[in-house]
């Protein structure tokens, strides 16, 4: 990691989700700690490569989805390091009008940001915790970047299942969908528990040491976070069962752990 771009307040000796992440993507901005949490992680799942990768694809076929159906506002909460197929180059490749705003409380995954978005107008970085998603939908740059009178896509991709029952993660969702216009969209991936409850269980005991625990959910809890929105097909599923491009095919799509699905707010009866 380039030492020129690590905040000085950083503990170098706590695992961060975000680089632990980084790591499994084949990234480079971790650290020791870093890699020996995902270590602990390969060892419980083998394939935990895989399954982030599966994560990143369903992140960019959903944003995909939103940019061709006319959404041309993104706010990336819990974004991480900077990796290939990053959300703005996603959407702009479509529209090259649509603006994104990522969110991270990681200060290496934001000082990385904002080194790579630095002189693009459309894109930009703050860093804010999504447990206090008032900071995030106040905070100037996302006013500067951002219309809310008009359908904008919420991105919570591997996000939730780092926030505690105690930290009212439906809380969250709802202060989102107030602030959404009509046609907004939802992304979510979860960790969930209901297929692989062992390993699930040992995934959040490993990651007691890192900056933020794992929470798998189940379906139920999960679908929940899509109340008052309309779910579009194919629902809440496995993320390699999220609308798959031509020719991809998962066996055993329930090894991947994590579920995801896009919801719409819909218009006004």
């Amino acid at each position: 990691m380039d030492s020129a771009r690590i905040p000085a307040e950083i503990d170098e000796q706590k695992p961060s989700v975000a680089r632990v992440y980084d790591f499994l993507l084949g990234g480079t901005h971790n650290f020791p700690a870093d890699r020996d949490l995902a270590t602990g992680l390969l060892r419980i799942e083998p394939q935990a490569r895989e399954l982030a990768q599966a994560n990143r694809a369903f992140l960019t076929r959903a944003a995909r989805m939103a940019v061709e159906s006319g959404i041309d506002q993104f706010i990336d909460i819990g974004s991480g390091i900077p990796t290939q197929g990053n959300v703005h180059e996603i959407v702009q490749q479509v529209d090259p009008r649509a603006r994104v705003v990522y969110v991270d409380n990681d200060a290496v995954a934001v000082a990385h940001s904002k080194a790579i978005l630095a002189g693009d107008e459309r894109t930009a970085v703050i860093e804010a915790d999504m447990r206090r998603p008032a900071d995030i939908l106040g905070h100037p740059t996302v006013g500067d970047l951002i219309d809310f009178s008009r359908p904008v896509a919420f991105l919570l991709v591997a996000a939730l299942h780092l926030i505690k029952p105690d930290e009212d993660p439906y809380g969250i969702v709802g202060a989102l969908r107030e602030v959404s216009a009509p046609g907004s969209l939802l992304v979510i991936s979860h960790l969930t528990r209901d297929d692989e409850p062992g390993k699930s269980a040992a995934i959040e005991k490993l990651y007691t040491r890192a900056s933020s625990p794992a929470v798998a959910r189940t379906h139920a809890e999960i679908l929940r976070f899509f109340a008052g929105y309309e779910l579009l097909d194919p629902g809440v599923v496995y993320v390699p069962l999220w609308r798959p491009d031509a020719g991809e095919v998962a066996e055993r799509p329930e090894r991947f752990l994590v579920l995801g699905g896009v919801g719409r707010v819909r218009e006004p009866a």
